[in-house]
């Protein structure tokens, strides 16, 4: 073979190759087998009865009428002739770490001669341990190993070395983990096993046994290779096995797992002490001559003997009997829809349906007759029926996966009744639309009057029953996937024989049914065990029980019924509906089957039940529970006797007990006890055992509670086209404790949990569906939901109508409970309700309740037949889409594996070694922007000191050059401003200041203009005058209570002598609604710049020094702190002139501006860079956008601009206002492919989502990915980052959120949040990151303090307080250890710097600052640092509905306050969803969900959310809330 190219297509034909000549080849057994066996295991050839048929002779018998000589089904102990055990066993739903192999039970009458069964001894190893291992098995094994990590090996005895089961032991041990298996496309084909006794407790580790007289070696798969094979081969299979990439496990080391706290055992806990069980058989199958070889058989013998005697009745809704089906009618018509489904349908060389085809059977609740026809049409016609719902609507609950679950199937064709075909939703054109996930139907209706007849020599063919599917039940899982359980006819006809056995069904029996006819118990018993006893059915349906919930039982009377069949419920409704009738009397039955007698709060009926009508001849021992599965079908039935004096068994058992799996007997007086009652003996012909519900199927002790497990010929065979959960179900083989199997025969996991009591009698005590396992304990959905209906007050929730489920929230299962409130109840008596719920939950089962939540009544999905559609429920709540009228979390009592609040580790201090700019280890975090001094520049404004000589300078050589153009929201120029005129407005500014003013040098000035060019005139006319200008943001006209303030303490704190404003403001400020918000008499003098004077001031003022004020900036943090700080003369031109290199600004250029021009970078884009640079600023009023959002845009395509600035808020806009109209744009002309760069201007954490959605959105526009930038700047330095030249796209780094060590971390994994770099640092910036506690500087990408020093500095903060500490903690720090000489602003914010691979112009490597988030914002919880931001980005992904959101802390409790965008029924959907995302992403328990209206969260204007005063807001009651939820 050629070595070199070994590709995955053909990996195992030439693995196999290549092993194979290794391996010992086995004796060729195959041409022994029958040739049918050797198919692969498919649904309708299942292998399982190919080795389990009885003898040949059985027809003969069957009509010679010999008494006693009747059909024997195979007895599970005895081996069939000819059989061979042919199951591999595949692992678990978990995987395994022991795989296991099995032993044939030492029997000695299963030693048939032509079998090489082993006789074992009394203890069950084999004697004859010959085996032979076969190739294929072995690499269907390993391929299988991608589904199950753990393979295991098992074949049947054929002669060959006594070494092979040693081989085999090595093989059951080896641990697999082929993470590159490919797909599974094999089946098992493998007709071999070796038998072996597996000591216990053994490990994969264990050495592998001389083999021969070569040494054996395991590959990864387990497969052995002797050490002959050459090194080349070896090499080649460890390169095949091994995994292509590494699994995502690796990838995403979830180490928050471990911080989880891990609930430590109770060392109380109740342990299992009992003696290992024993598997329970039921008495033999009787031999009755009369049984019939098959049901068709059975149908054809009473349709053809006795035609008139009745087989089905049916009732209208007044309970008046509406129909009766003779058995001649149902042979009749049977054979009529057998006919025409095989010849009617498609054409003659191409029917439609063939013998074994799949149809679906769609017939609504009240027409059992139709369906039963259509039933035994199918079976007559040897096509398979699966009887389904009627869809009601396009989106019936469930009714998708039921499409799926006929896709699988291949179903073409569904059979309906008329009055059903008439029902269903049709087109305008007639037909029926395709339901959601449907397959393509052709609906066919069955009513006798649509068919034609058969042909008088057409005759259906009636076999015996044999290994062919008869029919497939649905099953819907916990999960609300739909399965399929195939059933074969022999299993069909030995499940009547059993059930007939059990019941003692004598023919013509009465019995009335109120069950769905179409599955489970009311199927069995009402539609296939009947026909085969001639009975009569009497059918009640549901839509007759709502209207008069007494009707069976007055049937039972009318009709002398010997057996009902009924839930429960039924049970409970006639108790309800009872007012004592005077003519009932029950004393006709001798059985009522209880079809839910196995779950937990059926007892309760039975006994209230049995109180009311004892007295109307109804005998206790009539009661017969009976537990049933649709993979196990009956399961065990209590039987009717004729002994009163014998009373039903009955156990109680301690419910804390049950929640460690152990049966403990204890008093009835208890709270705390489950009463259960027993559901009789194991069905005959059966054995059953219970085994552990996870892992090996070992076994339980006789205190256990175990899943039982039945073996018998009476069960579904598969999951329909479903192999590998068949195999996990129906193919168990249970291992006592030494690892040996107990038997050879699969048995079948049940799904019920329970155990065998005294005297063989069978308890269940829940479902393996309804199992919860909460921090290690299993609680059963059933029991609470028994809880919460034993709560007072009982009228208040709908019995049937509560759902238990759990949802995994934080690596536990959480319990939920969702109950329909009755419409007449008020929030008061819900909460009264809930809280007692909750209690009675806590007290008997010692376990919190995660959510309870209560819903208007009928609100719940419901299934066919009333009941609550759970995983719909459960999907609802999930999505948020449940609409609860009353909702209560508890996750404070509930979630108990949350991470130890974290402990302040002690930092490294000045100890540790500090070796030049290493820092433990690490690079000291700093980087520089480029050095101011070395940069060649012609800058002519460098000459000038001062911005106002600059602007001379410029009026005078470049008069007419035009600085600033303002555009209105049409587009169109609504001003513009050349140096000349900029510099001779300036100079009758100054004018009026002195002499309207009467300002003297250095006073201070409120600049209130809206944004434009008044404004940039007004600053340069305090310049003249010597004057200090503060801008401020005008007051809203239509918001001037909220507003008006603000602006008066500006003027106030920034102690102005003098107000400037044009016209239009000066009134507002002087009005009657100003007025009422301040005290307009304390108005400094306000001057009203829209009338100038007319002259030129006599000299323009020159300031004395560069240090002196230039002008303040104040703004309003999102803590709601006023901050003014100083910039000086120096600091505003350096400032201009590190702008002007960064983004190369010179008279030539345009930028576009769109941004707010009152403080920060904002300002001095709008006012400053224009005169220091000589760009002309094309200036965009921000608020211009409300009314026309493409303004920005339009403008920056128009005048070809290459740079451009806006704020989050307008990138927002553009984002929301025109994601549609991008074609549109497009026609009109917009092309942004100039743009180099276009700057978000904010002091904040860049908002990746939405710069990245801006991007995504504008990249067809021509906008280039690599533009669009943030900026960094915050109170003590202005702008620290702008995105300059530098033509690379900002670095994304994904970092998981620990508290100071950033660690990177792939994309998408959990835990972690993407951060963008925040820009280039700006010429002569130097930044350092330092511990904000020890001041020490720290190292690369350690999260710290980003201290800044550089010549743009402000120079303090401006207050009237004169609080000295602060200002010089944050304007003069210095490092403690380190460099201790230079001068640090503190800027409040964490983050951390990380060095790159790209290169900077200068050929250093570039360094990237990421900002994390402000540091007074952040939030100290559980000992850890949150910052805001990253828990409002969970919850706003938590729901669709969730607009915004804003957190804060009160008291120690996170208070989240989310915007919803819907109708209000949504608000309390969102209380558990918020409570889980936040509890999931970031471990934090929310203390109270607030659902505010749109637009109720206060932003200020640079887009930043204003926490703080939503927190007061929240504490003066403010907020107007839809709804706020305490958490418990």
């Amino acid at each position: 073979t050629e070595l070199s190219d070994i590709t995955q297509k053909g990996y195992e034909k030439k693995r196999s190759k290549l092993i194979g000549a290794y391996l010992p080849q086995p004796p060729r057994v195959d041409q022994a087998l029958p040739q049918e066996r050797r198919a692969p295991v498919t649904p309708s050839s299942s292998s399982r009865y190919h080795r389990r048929r009885s003898s040949g002779s059985r027809d003969e018998r069957y009509r010679s009428g010999k008494a006693g000589a009747g059909v024997r089904p195979a007895r599970c102990s005895c081996l069939p002739r000819g059989g061979r055990v042919t199951r591999s066993h595949g692992a678990a739903s978990l995987p395994r770490q022991t795989a296991s192999a099995f032993l044939s039970v030492p029997d000695t009458s299963s030693g048939s001669e032509d079998d090489g069964s082993v006789q074992g001894d009394s203890q069950g190893t084999p004697t004859s341990s010959q085996g032979s291992i076969n190739m294929e098995h072995w690499i269907s094994q390993a391929m299988h190993g991608s589904t199950t990590s753990t393979t295991s090996s098992s074949s049947t005895q054929s002669g060959g070395s006594g070494a092979a089961h040693r081989l085999a032991d090595v093989l059951a041990q080896t641990h697999i983990e082929n993470h590159s298996a490919p797909p599974d496309v094999t089946t098992y084909t493998s007709e071999h096993a070796v038998q072996v006794e597996r000591p216990q407790g053994s490990t994969a580790s264990r050495t592998a046994p001389k083999y021969g007289n070569a040494e054996l070696m395991e590959t990864g798969d387990g497969v052995p290779v002797s050490s002959r094979v050459s090194a080349k081969i070896q090499q080649l299979v460890n390169t095949l096995k091994r995994p292509k990439r590494p699994p995502l496990r690796e990838f995403f080391v979830d180490d928050f797992e471990e911080l989880l706290e891990v609930q430590q055992p109770d060392p109380n806990q109740p342990k299992p002490e009992g003696a290992q069980m024993l598997a329970m058989r039921g008495e033999q199958l009787g031999v009755v001559t009369n049984w019939p070889p098959s049901l068709e058989a059975a149908l054809q013998r009473w349709g053809t003997i006795s035609p008139k005697a009745p087989c089905l009745t049916t009732m209208d809704t007044n309970g008046k009997p509406l129909y009766i089906l003779t058995y001649g009618k149902l042979w009749t018509r049977s054979m009529k829809v057998a006919y025409n489904i095989l010849h009617k349908l498609g054409t003659k060389q191409e029917p439609m349906v063939r013998p074994g085809d799949r149809v679906a059977l769609v017939f609504p609740n009240n027409d059992p007759a139709a369906f039963m026809v259509a039933f035994y049409g199918c079976l007559l016609a040897e096509v398979v029926p699966v009887p389904i719902e009627v869809p009601l609507t396009r989106k019936d609950a469930g009714s998708q996966q039921i499409g799926f679950l006929l896709g699988s199937c291949g179903v073409t064709v569904a059979l309906t009744s008329d009055a059903c075909h008439k029902g269903l939703p049709k087109s305008p054109t007639g037909e029926i639309p395709q339901f959601k996930g449907w397959p393509k139907l052709l609906w066919f209706v069955t009513e006798s009057k649509h068919l034609s007849k058969p042909p008088r020599d057409w005759f259906p063919h009636i076999k015996d029953a044999n290994n062919d599917t008869a029919y497939i039940e649905y099953k819907t899982c916990k999960d609300g996937s739909v399965l399929g359980v195939t059933v074969t006819r022999i299993a069909l006809l030995t499940h009547c024989q059993a059930l007939t056995q059990a019941c003692g069904y004598t023919e013509a029996e009465t019995i009335v049914n109120v069950l769905d006819f179409k599955k489970d118990v009311g199927l069995w018993h009402g539609i296939l065990t009947s026909v085969m006893n001639m009975m009569h059915v009497i059918s009640i349906p549901y839509s007759l029980m709502k209207v008069n919930p007494l009707s069976w039982i007055q049937k039972v009377c009318q009709y002398k019924a010997k057996v009902a069949c009924v839930k429960s419920r039924d049970m409970h409704w006639a108790l309800v509906a009872h007012r004592d009738q005077r003519d009932v009397n029950l004393s006709s039955l001798r059985m009522l089957i209880v079809a839910d007698g196995a779950n937990p709060w059926s007892i309760s009926s039975c006994d209230a039940f049995l109180n009311v009508f004892q007295s109307k001849g109804l005998r206790q021992e009539v009661i017969c529970p009976c537990a049933s599965s649709p993979e196990a079908l009956t399961v065990a039935i209590r039987r009717p006797t004729d002994d009163s004096n014998q009373p039903p068994g009955r156990g109680v058992l301690s419910m804390h007990g049950l929640t460690y799996g152990v049966i403990r007997v204890d008093s009835e007086e208890k709270l705390s006890v489950l009463t259960v009652q027993d559901v009789g003996l194991v069905m005959p012909g059966a054995i059953m055992c219970s085994v552990k519900p996870d892992g090996i199927p070992q076994l339980c002790r006789t205190d256990e509670i175990g899943e039982l497990c039945v073996c018998a010929v009476a069960t579904g065979t598969s999951y329909y086209g479903l192999s590998g959960m068949t195999k996990n179900t129906f193919e168990v083989f249970p291992m006592t404790s030494s690892g040996a199997p107990i038997s050879e025969y699969p048995f079948i996991r049940t799904g019920l949990l329970g155990f065998v009591g005294p005297g063989g009698l069978v308890f269940v005590v829940g479902k393996m569906d309804g199992l919860m396992v909460v921090s290690g304990r299993r609680h059963n959905a059933d029991d609470i939901v028994a809880t919460a209906l034993a709560v007072e007050p009982m009228k208040f929730v709908y019995r049937g109508r509560i759902a238990v489920f759990s949802v995994t929230v934080l690596h536990d299962d959480r319990i939920v409970i969702v109950a329909e409130q009755r419409p007449d109840s008020t929030e008061e008596d819900s909460f009264q309700w809930m809280s007692r719920v909750l209690q009675a939950i806590d007290s008997i089962h010692q376990v919190g309740v995660y959510c309870l939540a209560l819903v208007p009544a009928n609100t719940l999905p419901k299934t066919p037949l009333g009941g609550i559609h759970l995983s719909e429920t459960k999907q609802l709540f999930l999505e948020g889409a449940l609409h609860p009228c009353n909702v209560l979390l508890c996750p404070h009592t509930c979630v108990t594996n949350l991470p130890k609040p974290r402990q302040k580790q002690p930092e490294i201090g000045p100890a540790s070694v500090m070796v030049g700019n290493l820092v433990s280890g690490k690079r000291i975090a700093q980087a520089s922007g480029r050095d101011l001094g070395q940069i060649e520049d012609n800058d002519q404004a460098r000459k000038f000191l001062f911005l106002s000589e600059v602007l001379q300078w410029r009026a005078q050589t470049t008069p007419d050059h035009v600085l600033y153009t303002l555009l209105n929201c049409r587009g169109t120029i609504a001003n513009s401003l050349t140096c000349v005129q900029l510099h001779k407005r300036a100079e009758k500014i100054a004018v009026m200041l002195a002499e309207r003013g009467h300002l003297q040098d250095g006073d201070h000035v409120a600049l209130v203009y809206p944004p434009g060019i008044d404004l940039i005139a007004a600053f340069y006319g305090c310049l003249y005058a010597g004057c200090v200008p503060i801008t401020v943001r005008p007051p809203h006209p239509q918001n001037i209570a909220t507003t008006l303030p603000t602006v008066k303490m500006i003027v106030e704190v920034s102690r102005s002598a003098c107000l400037m404003t044009t016209q239009l403001i000066c009134k507002l400020l002087r009005s009657r609604e100003a007025a009422a918000a301040v005290d307009v008499r304390t108005w400094p003098l306000i001057l009203d710049t829209d009338d100038l004077p007319k002259k030129r001031p006599a000299q323009i003022c020159k300031p004395s020094n560069p240090d002196t004020l230039a002008y303040l900036d104040f703004s309003v943090s999102t803590t709601g702190m006023l901050a003014g700080v100083k910039m000086s003369h120096a600091a505003t031109s350096a400032f201009c002139r590190s702008i002007k290199l960064q983004c190369e600004l010179y008279p030539s250029r345009e930028v576009a501006i769109c941004l707010d021009p009152y403080c920060g970078l904002g300002f001095v884009l709008w006012c400053l860079c224009s005169v220091y640079s000589g760009h002309q600023s094309i200036l965009i009023p921000p608020s211009e956008l409300e009314t026309n959002p493409a303004l920005w845009l339009l403008a920056v395509s128009q005048y070809k601009v290459r740079d451009t600035f806006c704020s989050y808020s307008v990138m927002e806009l553009c984002t929301k206002g025109l994601g549609s109209q991008t074609e549109s744009l497009k026609a009109r002309g917009l092309d942004l492919s100039r743009v180099r760069t276009c700057v978000v201007v904010a002091e904040e954490r860049p908002r990746i989502a939405l710069t990245q959605s801006f991007s995504k959105l504008f990249k067809d526009l021509g906008l280039h990915p690599r533009a669009v930038s943030t900026s960094f700047g915050c109170r003590v330095n202005l702008a620290i980052c702008l995105q300059g030249t530098v033509a690379q796209k900002p670095h994304l780094v994904m970092l998981s959120v620990s508290v100071c060590r950033v660690r990177l971390v792939e994309r998408g994994s959990p835990h972690s949040l993407p951060l963008m770099e925040s820009g280039k640092i700006l010429p002569g910036v130097r930044i350092i990151i330092a511990n904000p506690e020890t001041k020490g500087p720290l190292g690369d990408s350690h999260l710290g303090e980003i201290w800044v020093h550089s010549a743009h500095n402000a120079s303090g903060y401006f207050t009237i307080y004169g609080d000295e500490s602060l200002q010089s903690d944050h304007f003069n720090s210095r490092l403690s250890f380190g460099d201790t000489q230079t001068i640090w602003a503190r800027t409040g914010y964490l983050g951390f710097l990380r060095r790159t691979e790209l290169t900077d112009a200068n050929g250093e490597r570039h360094d990237a600052l990421y900002v994390v988030g402000a540091l007074d914002e952040a939030m100290e919880l559980r000992g850890m640092r949150y910052h805001p931001i990253d828990i409002e980005t969970s919850v706003i992904r938590a729901h669709k509905s969730v607009t915004e959101c804003a957190v804060f802390t009160w008291t120690n409790l996170l208070v989240v306050v989310v915007e919803l965008d819907g109708s209000e029924q949504e608000a309390l959907d969102l209380v558990p969803l918020v409570t889980n995302v936040v509890l999931e992403e970031h471990y934090l328990i929310v203390g109270v969900v607030v659902v505010v209206d749109i637009g109720v969260i206060p932003i200020n204007s640079r887009g930043e959310k204003q926490r703080m005063h939503l927190r007061d807001g929240f504490l003066a009651d403010q907020l107007d809330p839809i709804y706020v939820a305490y958490n418990m």
